[in-house]
């Protein structure tokens, strides 16, 4: 579930509650416009943290990147390639135990971390070069 789905369901029941009320039509708009105001600035604020959290990853990624140590630098490369590894080794049943399912939620979450911290830095990148040119 996405941030954006996350905040609409949290107001979904309170937008139903206004639906239901017997009030005036202009009286139940009002509120229902007050709502979706609030609701905005909810999305407004969730989607701000998103992008710093972006930011900051890609700050750790960059500053790691660039660092004159090369364990430093290459040690996100060298470990997905050991994830990679294991996987082709377990699917090729050449290992001499399979992955445990505990094993397989790592990999997963490390390939999705090491996704997420390339693919944010290239997106900061382009957001913040869109940023000055405009």
């Amino acid at each position: 579930m996405n941030i954006l789905d996350l905040v609409s369901n949290i107001f979904k029941p309170a937008a139903e509650l206004i639906d239901n009320l017997h009030t005036s039509e202009e009286e139940r708009l009002q509120q229902k416009a007050n709502l979706l105001n609030v609701q905005a600035a909810a999305i407004q604020a969730a989607l701000d943290y998103e992008k710093e959290a972006l930011e900051s990853r890609a700050k750790i990624v960059n500053s790691e990147a660039k660092s004159e140590h090369k364990i430093t630098a290459t040690w996100r490369p060298i470990v997905m390639l050991c994830f990679c590894g294991l996987a082709v080794g377990d699917a090729l049943g050449v290992l001499p135990n399979p992955l445990a399912k505990e094993a397989w939620t790592l990999l997963q979450i490390g390939l999705g971390g090491y996704v997420i911290g390339r693919s944010s830095e290239k997106v900061v990148k382009t957001i913040k070069e869109s940023s000055v040119g405009a």
